[in-house]
């Protein structure tokens, strides 16, 4: 035969909504807050702690950082590394080990090596072009310098504009007035035609 258990209702258990003290407000249950692990974690299927090292510098909405550094160095080097740095310097560090490792993926033989040379030669390459240009420059400069002293050689040298023959004869005459003087036949033709004036005058 089946057995009936009654258990006597508790007060808080049978209270009814109306029950509770209408002056105090409602508040309102916030929904939980689902944290996502790191990158680190997730990829490594492990539970991310509230302090994992690895959270700040491996988001998870970046996996391939830690997927490319995990591949190079591991993840316990990578841990390793950290823990032997400042927290300053553990930003600049996980950048560095990322780039490395993205550089040794890309290029397995040489690496990072590989892209400074390539770089250090483009720097070679732009700093001869402007040794070239900057030579060219003073070349120019030069070829001004001995245009302008040659035109001023050439005004130097240069002889006076001669002045019209017509025009030197009236700036003679006006210059040296006592000219008239040179010439007595003015005179001597004055002094005859007062001369014949005087015979002319009746008696």
């Amino acid at each position: 035969m089946f057995k009936m258990e009654f258990r006597e209702a508790t007060p808080s258990a049978v209270a009814s909504p109306n029950s509770s003290n209408p002056s105090s407000p409602s508040t309102p249950t916030s929904p939980p807050v689902v944290i996502s692990p790191c990158a680190a974690c997730k990829i490594l299927r492990r539970r991310c702690a509230d302090k994992c090292m690895l959270a700040p510098y491996f988001p998870p909405t970046e996996p391939a950082k830690f997927t490319n550094a995990h591949r190079v160095f591991g993840a316990s080097n990578i841990i390793k590394f950290l823990q032997e740095l400042p927290e300053s310097q553990r930003a600049d560090a996980v950048s560095s080990m990322v780039y490395e490792a993205s550089a040794r993926i890309r290029d397995p033989v040489y690496g990072c090596a590989g892209a400074i040379c390539q770089l250090q030669k483009q720097v070679n390459e732009l700093q001869a072009q402007l040794a070239k240009a900057q030579a060219e420059v003073v070349n120019m400069q030069l070829q001004q310098a001995n245009l302008v002293g040659a035109l001023l050689c050439m005004e130097a040298t240069a002889p006076p504009p001669q002045p019209h023959p017509q025009q030197l004869a009236v700036d003679t005459f006006m210059c040296s007035p006592q000219s008239y003087h040179s010439n007595p036949g003015f005179i001597d033709d004055d002094e005859n035609n007062n001369n014949l004036g005087s015979l002319w005058e009746p008696l």
